[in-house]
């Protein structure tokens, strides 16, 4: 009887270990996008990004400074901190579909051309 036992034991975890492997895709990794925000560059009041589109869900914007001043990245209600002169930075946005608009919060830096639109699909 402990012998049956035992050998329906051992059925059943080789049984579960196979089955496990198959089970697991079903759920989906989160993953993020990454954009590159070049700050400052062609010009001291201009973004480059390194996406115009992107999917919605999660998007990190790594911001490198190029220009000689500082300057901040705003999206979607979030705006990075101060980005230094030689410095970088980033900035963590959940981002739904639709055209979002970026500026440049730092005084008038915005109307002096720091702004555009991400389209988010």
């Amino acid at each position: 009887m402990k012998l049956r036992v035992l050998v329906l034991s051992l059925f059943v975890a080789a049984v579960g270990l196979t089955i496990a492997p198959i089970a697991a895709p079903l759920t989906k990794a989160t993953t993020s996008t990454t954009v590159t925000v070049t700050i400052g560059k062609p010009t001291e009041f201009h973004f480059l990004l390194s996406k115009t589109t992107v999917p919605h869900g999660t998007v990190v914007f790594k911001l490198v400074n190029k220009g000689k001043i500082a300057h901040d990245f705003s999206i979607s209600g979030k705006t990075s901190k101060k980005i230094g002169p030689g410095k970088s930075g980033s900035l963590t946005v959940a981002l739904t579909k639709g055209k979002k608009p970026y500026k440049c919060t730092v005084d008038a830096h915005a109307a002096a051309g720091m702004k555009g639109v991400l389209k988010v699909t």
